[in-house]
């Protein structure tokens, strides 16, 4: 899926970079000081450019990506203008004509669609970066009828914090503290704990936090697409599973952990790892009477997943979806299971979190960080 995107966003980035320099140049401010001349107003427009241009080199991911959506949502209101002058024909004549003199006198005109568009812009990415930035607690309540060995089992899901983007190990230590005042019984992570650009010192100062974490059934991890990273690391994946179990965390590979002698924990491999060992041949060797939870990564493998008759499963990954239009792109093309939220299928229930950080996108929209808790209650 990301291959897709991102061949998208390089393709989208150069068109929309030339669309927005062709908006630009509509502004009557730029139509008055460039006098009526043409080659002027072009390179007048070219300065927002510029400055976008600047910001490229400093971070060309979200540059991109603010200059994709602008484009989509400059071109969508410009669509409408238009439909609405066509609706008024005789204003529409009228503003044609009022062009016209602009055109050759360089008078003042407002651009209102393009006023519009940047206040709604300034808007989105605003509150974009506010909902990736801060975190909130997301609750989730379910009954099993089978004995859990306690009336309530309460689970903390922390996914995809990337340590390093949005905070950093101090920063993960400060809602690690948040998550502890829920007093839950475990807490799982599923995936993406850290990226290829964390710090070996924000590692252990994540690590250190985690043991110091309270929960009397202990705290579990799975591995996510990002956590042995892509093209660079500072540090092996024994020195991380070492700061891991400083931290008192159990990695599961493809195995279990038996709680309380009546719920199994299922940690899987990531999906990205080759020869990982089918869900149905894990699950098959468990007793179907205790409470069994599966920890997957990415939400891709529903369909086998709901087959074992597994009680609960936790996925990340997909970071809610973490852009409108990244969302609308990769439920078309069903790049996962579930982008966000709850379902059930058979006896199975499927939990997506949207994450407690981000990854290279400084945005959220149409989403939010938050960490889970999960109640599971005997009835």
């Amino acid at each position: 899926m990301w291959g897709i995107i991102i061949g998208a966003m390089l393709a989208g980035t150069v068109a929309g970079a030339f669309f927005l320099w062709t908006r630009f140049c509509k502004f009557g401010i730029v139509k008055r000081l460039s006098g009526g001349k043409k080659w002027l107003r072009r390179v007048l427009g070219l300065i927002p450019m510029v400055i976008l241009g600047i910001f490229m080199i400093f971070d060309p991911i979200n540059t991109a990506v603010v200059i994709v959506h602008m484009s989509v949502y400059w071109a969508v209101a410009e669509l409408i203008a238009f439909l609405i002058r066509k609706a008024q024909e005789k204003k529409a004549a009228g503003n044609e004509q009022e062009d016209a003199k602009d055109e050759n006198t360089g008078g003042f005109q407002i651009y209102r669609v393009g006023i519009i568009v940047l206040c709604i812009e300034i808007a989105y990415f605003s509150a974009g970066w506010y909902f990736a930035n801060n975190v909130w607690e997301k609750d989730y309540q379910l009954e099993t009828t089978k004995d859990l060995g306690m009336e309530r089992l309460r689970i903390a899901q922390i996914t995809d914090s990337h340590i390093g983007t949005t905070f950093d190990g101090e920063g993960f230590a400060a809602h690690l503290r948040t998550i502890q005042t829920t007093k839950p019984d475990i807490l799982v992570i599923t995936g993406d704990f850290v990226d290829d650009g964390t710090s070996m010192e924000d590692l252990l100062i994540s690590c250190a936090a985690l043991r110091e974490f309270e929960c009397p059934y202990g705290k579990y991890f799975v591995y996510g697409n990002h956590d042995k990273g892509y093209y660079r690391h500072n540090y092996s994946v024994e020195e991380f599973e070492a700061a891991l179990d400083y931290g008192g965390v159990k990695v599961l590979k493809d195995e279990v952990a038996l709680i309380n002698d009546s719920i199994y924990l299922v940690g899987r491999q990531d999906k990205s790892t080759k020869n990982r060992v089918g869900i149905d041949k894990i699950v098959s060797l468990l007793d179907p009477s205790k409470y069994i939870i599966i920890l997957d990564h990415q939400p891709n493998d529903y369909d086998a997943e709901a087959a074992t008759g597994a009680d609960l499963v936790l996925s990340g990954h997909s970071h809610g979806g973490q852009l409108i239009v990244i969302r609308l792109v990769g439920e078309l093309i069903g790049s996962n299971d579930r982008t966000y939220g709850i379902e059930t299928r058979d006896k199975t229930t499927f939990i997506v979190s949207s994450g407690i950080s981000d990854w290279e996108f400084r945005f959220k929209t149409g989403t939010r960080s938050e960490f889970c808790i999960i109640d599971v209650t005997h009835k």
